[in-house]
């Protein structure tokens, strides 16, 4: 049995750990090289001061997968939409745990205030787009030739999911850390 909670420090070694074969053996991540430790350490910190970054844990403590929401696009008339991001390790795939992770970070999304989110997949990814396509998300679009990674060309597909219905005035996301400090986010969790 798999367990969710936000990604701290401690964390780092095993997040980056999953995420180097998706950089350096694959085009599914556009980085060519992977971060280590610490770099992995100041992204989970910087990130987790606005969204949510979600690991699963084993019954032993291991990471087995996370996911992470983050900001969409860099103007600020974009500040109510993010982009999710999730990987597992390879013992962990299909086993439920993908969809534990979006689950949560939907229901968390929401509750922050976000409208719509976004998910970038390299095509051809049949495992991903069928996962996105399953959690609700719906194709957009398709940035064409967009990257250049293991000596080819490759395509970007997008996807989207609205999360709460449009508002003519929505109010401001909130950040992560108020549902957390507020005990909001035990009941999010359940």
């Amino acid at each position: 049995m798999t367990r969710l909670r936000l990604a701290g420090a401690a964390d780092a070694a095993q997040i980056a750990a999953i995420y180097a074969p998706f950089c350096l053996e694959t085009a599914v991540s556009f980085e060519t090289t992977a971060p280590g430790e610490a770099m992995m350490r100041e992204r989970i910190s910087t990130l987790t001061q606005r969204y949510p970054w979600l690991v699963a844990i084993s019954e032993t403590g291991a990471v087995l997968g996370y996911a992470y929401a983050s900001k969409h696009r860099e103007r600020a008339a974009y500040r109510w939409s993010v982009d999710f991001t999730a990987y597992l390790a390879r013992d962990a795939k299909r086993r439920g745990i993908g969809t534990e992770l979006y689950t949560a970070l939907i229901a968390i999304c929401k509750h922050l205030g976000y409208y719509r989110a976004f998910a970038g997949i390299t095509l051809p990814n049949e495992a991903s787009v069928g996962f996105h396509e399953k959690i609700g998300f719906r194709p957009i679009g398709i940035y064409r030739r967009v990257g250049f990674k293991l000596n080819q060309w490759h395509d970007v597909g997008w996807w989207s999911l609205d999360l709460l219905p449009e508002e003519e005035a929505p109010s401001e996301p909130r950040l992560i850390g108020e549902i957390v400090q507020s005990g909001e986010w035990k009941e999010i969790l359940g």
